[in-house]
């Protein structure tokens, strides 16, 4: 929504700069003034073709190749673009709202504030667009990029008229997901403001559930992060619930600067990749699954372009995952595909993992069982049980990782007092370990009421 390919080149005038090899050239970088543009670029990406509105009907050798340019013609005008140059700052206002990101040139939505804002052309054009692909391909939702990048007025706007045509044509909960970045106040106010249904949690969230998993952050630091009551004065599990896509790897991986990776670049990830998709799958928010993920791809990179090692080809292309080239690496016998089959099943069968409030559990060693505490860090890594709870109504079930990578570790993990008596058992319907399946733990009465629990190696496990 907010920016289109590299579709003309800018003829600068200002900011003489040299490059790695002594060469000098005009840099195009924004300062809220408007460049002169060279023309639209042909299929090689030269600046060929005439920068003006045009009707290739009327003068078809304006537009000679279908792959040139700009499609579709409504987008042929010089007017639908800003025209200020790269962003340098991506965080001064106006900048990162009208300047390119990099050399993707910026799209001019209109303006005003969101009460009063005065769409361009060009955001009616792209509503357009995005109402074609409801009709055409039956979507039931989208993923907008870059909202931070856009006025909220343009954001209201967009919404407003795709929520409206979804529902013309029976569609009445078609979901918007953005991309906001800065921070889980920043999107929280844009939903409220825009009309979005749901951001991507991709700050804080990816971090702290990437690194509890392999065992370098406090479990609290996750599970803290959903008790928006403190943040946005709202209840302790609603907003997560069904405003939050949360996720640990994706394409860009903003919060790694120029080191990107994926989860299972670490060379012992793998062990505990299927940790990670089960936690996310299994505490609160739109749990999101990046393509690979679930096959254990591997890419990671560092300096400009670094995320290129981020979007493997997975069927076959010149870069594939684990090095590859032109290779098929869709496996479905991978067992972490076939076991977040299982773990993902379990979650569609149970609306108490799908639905429920969620706990941090405390813990307390085997030998102890009568000192009870948060599972942390000791030094600069945990090796411990991590429990959860998921309690919908009168029902709970209960849930633990291990991020103990080579043994199994045993823990007395609170449970729920009022949902549960002494001489009770929960019963494992999952683990990674199969032999445990059906396996009970009697509840006995300590801190309250707990349990104890054995988790497998880098395993996981759930009790009903």
């Amino acid at each position: 929504m907010n920016h289109t390919g590299n579709i003309f080149s800018y003829d600068g005038d200002r900011y003489w700069t040299t490059d790695g090899q002594g060469n000098g050239f005009f840099d195009p970088r924004w300062d809220d003034k408007p460049y002169k543009v060279k023309g639209f670029n042909d299929a090689s990406g030269q600046p060929t073709i005439a920068f003006r509105a045009t009707d290739p009907s009327s003068d078809p050798a304006t537009w000679p190749d279908p792959d040139a340019a700009v499609w579709p013609v409504e987008f042929q005008d010089p007017a639908l673009y800003t025209q200020k140059g790269r962003i340098n700052s991506w965080d001064n206002d106006p900048e990162y709202l009208d300047g390119d990101f990099f050399d993707l040139k910026d799209v001019h939505h209109g303006q005003g504030d969101p009460d009063n804002y005065v769409p361009a052309a060009a955001l009616n054009y792209l509503c357009q667009v995005y109402q074609y692909w409801i009709a055409f391909a039956d979507l039931d939702g989208f993923r907008i990029d870059t909202v931070k990048h856009m006025d909220l007025g343009a954001t209201r706007f967009f919404a407003s008229m795709i929520h409206e045509f979804a529902q013309s044509l029976g569609k009445e909960n078609f979901y918007l997901i953005g991309e906001i970045t800065g921070g889980r106040s920043r999107a929280f106010q844009t939903l409220e403001v825009t009309g979005l249904n749901a951001a991507l949690g991709i700050d804080e969230i990816p971090e702290k559930l990437e690194y509890l998993v392999k065992g370098y952050r406090n479990p609290a630091d996750y599970f803290s992060l959903f008790r928006n009551s403190l943040l946005v004065n709202k209840d302790s599990h609603i907003w997560f619930k069904d405003k939050v896509v949360t996720m640990f790897d994706d394409h860009d991986q903003v919060r790694k600067g120029q080191n990107k990776a994926r989860f299972c670049a670490d060379p012992q990830a793998e062990k505990v990749v299927l940790n990670a998709l089960a936690l996310n799958a299994m505490t609160l928010g739109i749990p999101c699954i990046y393509y690979g993920s679930e096959q254990c791809f591997n890419g990671g990179g560092d300096g400009d372009g670094a995320d290129r090692y981020l979007r493997e080809a997975m069927f076959g292309g010149e870069f594939g995952p684990f090095g590859s080239r032109e290779r098929h690496c869709f496996d479905e016998t991978n067992p972490v595909y076939q076991e977040l089959a299982k773990v993902l099943a379990i979650r569609q069968q149970n609306i108490v993992l799908r639905r429920g409030r969620q706990y941090l559990r405390a813990i307390s060693a085997p030998t102890d069982g009568v000192n009870f505490g948060w599972p942390t860090l000791q030094g600069d890594q945990i090796r411990s049980v991590v429990a959860w709870s998921r309690v919908f109504s009168s029902q709970e079930v209960l849930l633990a990782i291990n991020t103990d990578y080579d043994q199994p570790r045993t823990a007395w993990v609170t449970i729920d007092a009022s949902l549960h008596q002494p001489e009770e058992g929960l019963t494992c319907i999952y683990s990674t370990d199969s032999a445990q399946i059906g396996q009970a733990s009697t509840v006995e009465a300590r801190n309250g009421q707990a349990v104890l629990l054995t988790v497998p190696a880098a395993g996981f496990v759930i009790y009903q």
